[in-house]
Formats: structure tokens, sequence, C-alpha cells
């Protein structure tokens, strides 16, 4: 049976900025979390890292800001980037506040800092190598004890509900329907403001290092409902996945590299100084095309990331969590070498927001891995994307807060419609196509592109999506068909965007253009069913 919930703000998403955001409103608001799976899942959790910050005397906000420039590759919007830093050591001091144990000096208050690829400084606070899992679990602790937060559990987000608006005559944002995998019904989720904190979109491809959830659908939605998406070309490779038969989507941290392990290739030879002079830390995208370039070059499975060299003590304090998955599979990287490979690993681009958060539909923000907001540019450096979710949650909550008292409520939704589907009997059509959907856009719109693969690319989605919208149409949904229509759009979006851009710049590396063009431009994406009021500019 239909039911229609009511709140001041409707989450679709429970990471790290959804989390945030819903601890930052509750005070004035009554807010729901949509969490696709259980809350504890998704992509925050399994973050190792950590989280990049202006923390330590020696470090600065200006080499901050510098570092992330260069390793956006002269696309990240200024603005943004310094907007970002300088929010950084607030940010940390309110998840410190929250209660996250981040990892000490031996034998001192002072917190641990490593260094990761692409910084000049030793800015990454951490908590041992699994920051995620200690963010994430604080948060969530916090938030289900919250009166004025209600998390719904295994709710995919289908379609967002737009309406009206009864001051400007045009459409803005009122809630969404979301499918309740447990009841197996389309429940109706009504908001004066609607957040999209729903991550990235990685499972697009064969390889990831993200979880199963990760399959674009704030993109996807937030682009049925006339809102733009930008920069969807640039999808960062993490380079180094276990590479192991029994091993799904394990991830070798960055901090390994940032603590001394070097890349080797089968015989034992190291190989990144011959790519870039800063070897093992140079930026990811100029890692991940070293070791594809060197798996293809040699015909091998995968290179290897050792550590070995460090003392079993530095190890096992610094890496329990890598140690303890590894020893899982029969490897002891206090003495073996690690097996890895590049993967999917983070969406760059996606829905064009500002400083707030806000996208192009009136009451309707993205924030996280769902939102473009000019910090990442053709390569996110790392560890700043938990910094993000954080900054831009934050951001967008006080911006919320001071205008929810002057949205109207929405007018009453009707339920979905289910009068004109059956059951599928052929659920084999979704896995046959969700496979086929991965492995062609690993093919053919990968680390390195060419524009005969994109084109082979733009072939086969458009006569996919052709077969998913007779499908959808026809037969009642589920989580399954739900993902694989948003992943069939954010791809297109990815193909289209590869296309258009005719250069090699940062993560998009075409064999036919391998010149970095002498304007850098952002590839903006705008729907025919377009929603803006007015054009949001990232500031």
């Amino acid at each position: 049976m239909t039911q229609h919930y009511h709140h001041d703000v409707l989450i679709i998403g429970s990471g790290a900025a959804g989390l945030t955001l819903a601890l930052s409103l509750a005070q004035t608001a009554r807010v729901a979390v949509l969490s696709k799976n259980a809350v504890n899942t998704g992509s925050t959790w399994y973050a190792q890292g950590g989280i990049a910050a202006v923390l330590d005397d020696h470090d600065s906000i200006e080499a901050h800001v510098a570092d992330t420039l260069v390793a956006g590759s002269g696309l990240c919007h200024e603005d943004a980037v310094r907007f970002t830093v300088e929010r950084s050591k607030a940010a940390i001091g309110w998840l410190i506040n929250q209660g996250v144990d981040f990892t000490r000096e031996q034998n001192s208050d002072d917190y641990h800092l490593t260094k990761e690829g692409g910084h000049s400084h030793r800015r990454i606070i951490h908590s041992a190598d699994a920051t995620g899992k200690a963010v994430h679990s604080t948060l969530i602790e916090r938030v289900q004890q919250h009166p004025s937060i209600e998390i719904f559990e295994h709710h995919v987000a289908l379609n967002l509900i737009t309406q009206a608006d009864a001051d400007s005559k045009k459409l803005r944002c009122t809630g969404a329907y979301a499918f309740d995998s447990a009841a197996d019904h389309v429940q109706v989720f009504q908001a004066k403001t609607v957040v999209l904190a729903t991550g990235g979109a990685s499972k697009v491809y064969l390889y990831s290092s993200n979880p199963d959830s990760a399959s674009g659908d704030g993109i996807a939605m937030a682009w049925r409902a006339g809102c733009r998406v930008a920069n969807m070309e640039f999808n960062q490779f993490h380079p180094t996945c276990l590479y192991h038969p029994k091993a799904k989507s394990f991830l070798m941290t960055e901090a390994l590299r940032g603590e001394g392990a070097y890349l080797r290739l089968p015989n034992g030879e190291r190989f990144m100084p011959r790519f870039d002079e800063r070897a093992e830390l140079a930026p990811r995208d100029i890692v991940a095309r070293a070791i594809d370039h060197e798996i293809k070059r040699l015909g091998c499975d995968c290179v290897y990331l050792d550590i070995s060299h460090k003392s079993e003590a530095f190890i096992s304090e610094h890496f329990p969590t890598v140690k303890a998955r590894c020893l899982e599979y029969g490897i002891d990287i206090t003495r073996d070498p690690i097996p890895v490979v590049p993967a999917a690993h983070y969406t760059c681009g996606g829905v064009v927001v500002d400083r707030n958060g806000q996208t192009d539909l009136k009451n309707l923000y993205a924030i996280g891995e769902t939102s473009f907001t000019g910090l990442h540019g053709a390569n996110r450096m790392a560890s700043n994307s938990l910094l993000e979710c954080i900054v831009y949650a934050q951001s967008a909550a006080e911006h919320i807060t001071a205008r929810l008292a002057q949205v109207n409520e929405p007018q009453q939704s009707p339920k979905w419609d289910e009068s004109r589907v059956t059951n599928s009997d052929e659920d084999v059509v979704i896995s046959h196509n969700w496979d086929e959907l991965r492995r062609f856009m690993w093919d053919y719109v990968g680390i390195v592109r060419t524009h005969k693969r994109l084109e082979r690319a733009t072939h086969r989605i458009k006569l996919l999506q052709k077969e998913i919208a007779e499908y959808y149409s026809n037969y009642k949904v589920s989580g399954d068909l739900i993902e694989l229509r948003n992943l069939a759009t954010v791809a297109e979006l990815i193909i289209r965007s590869a296309m258009e851009r005719k250069e090699s710049r940062g993560l998009h590396y075409s064999l036919d253009h391998p010149q970095v063009s002498e304007i850098a431009r952002d590839t903006i994406l705008v729907p025919t069913n377009f929603a803006a009021q007015d054009v949001i500019v990232n500031a």
C-alpha cells in the first residue's frame, strides 16, 4: 500500500554528505534520510585514506589550493577550491566534536598527518586506514539518536517529484518516489526541500573500487528533472585495487604510497620513475595510465604494490585493515608485494551546483560526489572528496535553514501508477544488460579513449537504452531495474561528454587528441527540459 511521507527536508543518500547535512539541519527542521541499502553501506564507509585539511603550522591554505589546482589540470574553479580549503580546519573540528577518533602521533596528543599523491605537505588526517568507517559510524550514531531525523533504509529513489511554483509559475522540486524493497512497493516522500547526496557513478564500469550502490542515481534523476550536468568525462580510476579472483572491490589506500610503497612490475622492477619525477606520488591519473600502459605492454594481469621494506610494526600500526584483508587472500603485506590493477573510483563531474549546493531546479540541492562544484577539475586530488562532503553539506544547511520558513508546503502528489505494468518473468534481461553496459564502458570509455571506441559506445548505449525503456514501461520496477536505468543514463552522459572533449586533460586521455588545449573549458550538457529559472554559476 502506498504511503505518503511529509518532512521539511528530504535527503536522498546516507553517506558523509547526507548525514552531515541531516545533523546540521536537525535543530530547525524535520528531516528524512533515504538509504538505498543499510545505512552503514556506501562509498563513505569504505574510504580508507583520510581527509585533506590545513592543520599543520608548516602547511598553508595557499599550498593546499595550489596543489589542488595543479592536480585539476587547469579546470578547477579557483574560487570553489579556495572556498573549500579555507573551511577545511573548521570541518575537521566539527567531525572531532561529533566524536570521530582520528589517529594521533605516538606518545602525543597531536594528530598524525600523512601525505598522498599530489600533496606537497603532510595534511591528510586519518583514522588508521579506515577513515571512512570512523567518520561514517560516528555520524550514523549521532543521526540515529536525533529525534528530528527519520531514516528509511532499503529505499531506492526512483524519480524526483516536481510541481509548479506558486511564486514563479515555474517548476520546483517537492519530493521523490522511492522503491521500498522490503515492502516491494513505491512510496511517496514529499518535502519543502530535496537534497541529492547519492554518491557517484563508478559502477558504470566493469572494475570499480566502489560498492554496488554507486550507480549514479542522483545524477540521472536530476538530469531527467531538467538540471545541467558537467564534466562527466572525468572518471577517476584509482591506480591500486586488489587483484584477486575472490576480492570484489578492495582498495589499496593511497596512503600506502604516501608512506613509501613502491609499484613494481612482475619482475620486481620499479617503473613509475620512468613516467613522472614524482614516481609513486604522482597524481592518480598519471599513475593509473602508467599501470594501464605497463599491463598492456607486457600482457600481464596486474602490477605489484610493495611496502615490505618497511618494518612489520610500522605496517601493522598504519595499515591494519589492509594487512588483515590481504591475509584473508593469503597475502602477507609485510613480506609479499600486493597484486593491483586500476579500477573506477570517483566521478569528478556531476550535477551543476553553486556554492550552496543549489541546482538549476528550485528547492533541489546536490552535495558530495553527486555534484559538480568546480573543486576537482579534470582530476580529483587525493582526500579532497570527504572534505568536499563536509564543507558543502554545511554550506547547503546554512542556505536551506535561512530560506525554509518562506517555502510553501507542497501539494499532495499522486501515488505511483502501477496499473498498467506486470511482474517480469525474465529478469535475466536486467542482469544481461547490466553486464553488457559495464563491459563496453570499460572497453570503450575507460582509461585510454579513441574516437572510434566512443562511436562504438554511442551505438551500444542507444540500443541498450531503447531496450531498457521498453522493459521499464511494461514491468513492475525493482531495485536492479532502477539502477540499470540510471546507469544507462549516466553512461550516455559520460560518452557524450567524452565525445565533446577534443584534447587530453587530466582523467580524459584520447589517443586521437593527445595534446592539451590552450583553452580550458568545462563540458556542460543541457537537457531538453532545462529547468533553471536563473542559470546557476559555480562560485
